[in-house]
């Protein structure tokens, strides 16, 4: 008893009953208990668990059926045709350069940058003031 006496006095709020820090630090266990004991659903953690774990049937069908078409004898046997049959097409990029000089392809070039022309007063645009007049 004189343990909680002990608790309950280190506790206090100054200008508070004695038992209003116990109060607060029931209350803040409370809500951590609260807070741990939390289902997953209401964070949104079980719909994103959810979505991964259907990706990841998709993904294991995906490799099942690799898996199978690998097996088969007659698909891995089979050889492609037209990397056999394949004959490389006549150049005419060649032949047009023993006939014509080359080409030299430049990038056009820019107009000159054009600059706003000064103004009536020898270069400012903006106005002038005349501060004091002198009359």
């Amino acid at each position: 008893m004189n343990e909680l006496r002990s608790l309950t006095a280190s506790l206090a709020i100054p200008g508070m009953p004695e038992w209003t820090g116990l109060l607060l630090l029931t209350l803040g266990l409370l809500c951590a208990a609260a807070f741990l004991l939390m289902p997953f659903s209401v964070f949104g953690v079980k719909s994103r668990l959810e979505a991964l774990e259907v990706q990841l049937d998709e993904i294991q069908a995906e490799l099942r059926e690799l898996a199978m078409r690998l097996q088969e004898p007659a698909l891995a046997a089979r050889r492609p045709a037209v990397a056999e049959d394949w004959v490389e097409p006549p150049s005419f990029v060649a032949g047009r350069a023993e006939r014509d000089p080359p080409r030299v392809v430049a990038p056009p070039v820019p107009p000159p940058p054009a600059w706003p022309q000064p103004g009536p007063r020898g270069g400012r645009a903006e106005p002038r003031l005349d501060w004091p007049r002198q009359r």
